[in-house]
């Protein structure tokens, strides 16, 4: 039994469902992620991956349920108290999302200039150490990010996640529009973040490499609207690879991208 299995949870979500107006995006959502674990959510586009990420980080509540951290409901605290948890948290978006009139240094510092008294000698130190960190050669503190490419882009956003130094990493789509080697550059890099700190990691992807490389298990998500009535919106939380070997049909077609019936279903809509 690995370390990550023995610890205690970290976050948990219970039986939670997540509503726009008359669309439901997640119906009856229940996992437990433990201290230290790397977990990839998976699924389809549109089964309710970036939901899940935002209401781990209380920038959305359940409709009904509870989403956990650290064993006490995260809905219910105050703003305060939920700007408070959210340090604990490193938000990597799926694009980049820095701050265009900021230069690079800027944005890094951005997060460790709202939320801590440190000198601007030390935040500058902590700048050029996360810049370094991930690859980032320090001449391009003073650039802005339309002076980059898209793999450098999500670098500097990777270096600002991990500025404020987060207990929790969140990648949402890391890998997106790079191509595979940069994709394995980021790869690398999730790696290299775990392998340096003590980190639980929640991957939301739809690059299977990313999924073999990085984590240690898969939560796959399926569209409620192909679900039966009292059908589980889960259908597979295990390793990687079983994931790759799983007998569910819609598991194994996902995984190694083959649209199977999804093809036919599309045809006759």
């Amino acid at each position: 039994m690995s370390p990550e299995a023995e610890a205690p949870p970290i976050l948990e979500f219970h039986q939670v469902h997540r509503q726009f107006g008359h669309q439901q995006v997640l119906r009856d959502v229940s996992f437990t992620i433990r201290r230290g674990e790397s977990v990839a959510i998976i699924g389809e586009s549109g089964c309710g991956k970036s939901v899940t990420l935002k209401l781990m980080i209380g920038l959305l509540s359940p409709s009904t349920g509870s989403v956990l951290l650290d064993g006490e409901p995260i809905a219910g605290r105050s703003e305060q108290q939920l700007t408070r948890e959210r340090l604990r948290f490193g938000y990597v978006f799926q694009q980049a999302a820095l701050f265009d009139s900021l230069s690079v240094a800027d944005n890094v510092a951005f997060g460790l200039r709202q939320n801590t008294r440190l000198p601007e000698s030390e935040i500058a130190v902590i700048v050029q150490e996360r810049l370094r960190e991930v690859g980032l050669p320090g001449s391009v503190a003073t650039k802005k990010p339309a002076e980059l490419s898209g793999g450098m882009r999500k670098r500097v956003g990777l270096a600002r996640a991990l500025a404020l130094a987060p207990e929790i990493m969140l990648y949402d789509e890391p890998t997106t529009g790079l191509d595979p080697i940069m994709s394995d550059v980021i790869n690398e890099l999730i790696l290299q973040v775990r392998a340096r700190r003590p980190i639980t990691s929640i991957v939301v992807t739809h690059d299977m490499v990313t999924v073999g490389r990085t984590v240690d298990r898969v939560i796959m998500l399926y569209p409620i609207s192909r679900l039966g009535a009292d059908e589980p919106q889960i259908i597979f939380d295990g390793t990687p690879a079983e994931a790759f070997s799983a007998p569910d049909p819609r598991v194994y077609q996902f995984v190694h991208g083959q649209a199977g019936e999804r093809l036919l279903e599309m045809a006759t809509r």
